[in-house]
Formats: structure tokens, C-alpha cells, sequence
């Protein structure tokens, strides 16, 4: 069974960076290029800057960027990193793999 037969028909992501970095332009463009790859038409990316966003940050416990958070399905997971090691990002995004997963952080 592969992810994409594990996961709902709507995976639920955010993505925090912190501005125009070289970090947060490639997790952008890693977690966008994941995406279609393992979830093509199955999900919603939402970016934030964590300056733009302190509040909604503060909230979801954003301790460091980029994170890449699954709000849904549950439960939450994050993924910190510029999201570069598919394997480990495929690993903390699937729901039937250990809440703590290589990468995965709760």
C-alpha cells in the first residue's frame, strides 16, 4: 500500500518560512514538487511567513522554519527542514508510520 492509498482524499498542509530565504524558497519549492508528485489533487498547501503570521505561529507551536505541518488528517504532524529528504517527509506524512518517525516531530 502506498501513501498516496493511505491518506484521505484531502491532506490539509502549512508550510512556515521565514521571509525570502534561500531556506524558504527551497522548501517552498520542495513541499510544492512533493505534493504533486504524492498527493496531485489531494491537497492544500497554505505558506506563511512566520513574521507576517506571529500569532497563527505562536498557535500551531512553530519553533523554528521552515516546518511543514499536516493538520489534516490527524493527528498533527510537523516536518522541520527544507523538506529535501523525500523519504523522511513521505515518512512523517503517513498516518500508519510511529508519531515519532525519523524527521516527524509532535
Amino acid at each position: 500500500m502506498t501513501l498516496d492509498d493511505r491518506l484521505p482524499d484531502l491532506v490539509d498542509l502549512r508550510l512556515y518560512v521565514t521571509g525570502a530565504t534561500p531556506a524558504s524558497a527551497r522548501a517552498v519549492v520542495n513541499a510544492r514538487r512533493f505534493c504533486e508528485t504524492h498527493l496531485s489533487g489531494r491537497y492544500r498547501l497554505e505558506v506563511l511567513d512566520i513574521g507576517e503570521h506571529v500569532e497563527q505561529a505562536t498557535a500551531d507551536q512553530i519553533v523554528a522554519a521552515p516546518t511543514l505541518v499536516r493538520l489534516a488528517p490527524l493527528p498533527l504532524r510537523r516536518f522541520i527542514g527544507d523538506l529535501s529528504d523525500d523519504e523522511r517527509l513521505r515518512r512523517s506524512l503517513d498516518p500508519l508510520h510511529g508519531l515519532h518517525a525519523a524527521g516527524a516531530h509532535e
